[in-house]
């Protein structure tokens, strides 16, 4: 087989890899999906993106060498001291190409606005969000020490303590059914057995668990759940504050803004996120869907890195695999 220049992007988030194998016309050759790369939440991160890799180039009929340049996004990676275990997770045999890695928040706002300005609202298994300015500023809301609590898990957290607090009500009847099965209770006395023992006793499995519930929230507050409904406005709210926060920084009075993960695309936080920004205090904001997915944000990066031309067309390329959208 004649050999072929390719690039590799890789979207490390804290559930799942995904690695996108491109030539450098953004023709996508292959897409393989792994386990989380953050050893944060998984301890075998690294080998989980190594075999993802090694799977991306095997659908593709390539080798590492025919691979020209390599752009991650990882999880969890935001500082330098966190470089040793990033690195190592793209540490792959025959793969000696140049490799550029960043916070995931980067690949996904490379996608979302394919290098226009805008901030990208992160909110799945994690939570951040990130923001280009018209003079190509890099800002996120952790850099302001600020924390938008609306990841997976801490919707889970907040719902179960308001119903171990005894808040829930006679609209909350259908999210107590389901989160009460999920953690096999019988009733509320059992249930308070269970979050008296910790739940889980593994910190990661636990968060696990409680990232995986989010869905019965998110429901249960598109189904009008008062209690489901109280707890994702307060995270909404949060990252309302942190998107304004970010939005001053812009020159323009008009700044786009999309939504990148399993949580903000939920239809209740989408539709209540969409309204609050409609009324923003700062800025005009437009919550608008995101041109291509994070991974695909990874092939974008690395072909730019690669000095590949890239034009509409090779957006509309990368844009024809099923997994170049969210």
């Amino acid at each position: 087989m004649p050999e072929q220049d390719v690039v590799l992007g890789i979207d490390g988030g804290g559930s799942y890899t995904r690695v996108m194998v491109s030539d450098l016309q953004g023709r996508i050759l292959s897409y393989a999906e792994g386990g989380a790369s953050s050893i944060h939440k998984d301890s075998n991160a690294a080998e989980n993106v190594r075999s993802a890799i090694r799977s991306a180039l095997a659908n593709a009929g390539c080798r590492p060498g025919e691979v020209k340049g390599l752009c991650a996004g990882v999880a969890g990676y935001d500082s330098e001291r966190d470089l040793e275990w990033v690195e190592a997770l793209t540490d792959v045999e025959g793969l000696e190409s140049p490799k550029w890695h960043v916070n995931d928040a980067v690949i996904a706002h490379a996608g979302a606005f394919l290098g226009e300005p805008g901030i990208v609202v992160v909110s799945g298994t994690g939570s951040i969000l990130f923001a280009i300015t018209e003079d190509g500023t890099r800002r996120r809301n952790y850099d302001f020490h600020h924390y938008a609590a609306s990841a997976a898990r801490f919707l889970s957290y907040d719902a179960v303590f308001e119903m171990l607090a005894g808040h829930a009500r006679e609209s909350d009847e259908f999210l107590m059914r389901d989160v009460l099965r999920y953690w096999n209770a019988g009733d509320m006395e059992h249930f308070r057995s269970i979050a008296a023992g910790g739940f889980v006793e593994d910190r990661q499995e636990r968060n696990k668990r409680f990232g995986l519930m989010a869905p019965i929230v998110t429901e249960a507050a598109k189904g009008g759940s008062r209690l489901a409904r109280l707890v994702c406005d307060r995270a909404i709210d949060q990252i309302v504050v942190g998107v304004e926060m970010l939005g001053s920084c812009f020159q323009s009075d008009r700044v786009a803004v999309a939504g990148i993960g399993s949580v903000i695309n939920s239809p209740y936080m989408k539709s209540e996120l969409a309204a609050k920004l409609e009324h923003g205090q700062n800025k005009q904001y437009r919550l608008a869907d995101a041109a291509l997915s994070a991974v695909s944000g990874a092939v974008v990066m690395a072909l730019k890195h690669v000095r590949a031309p890239i034009g509409p067309e090779t957006f509309r390329e990368i844009g024809k695999h099923p997994r170049s959208a969210y």
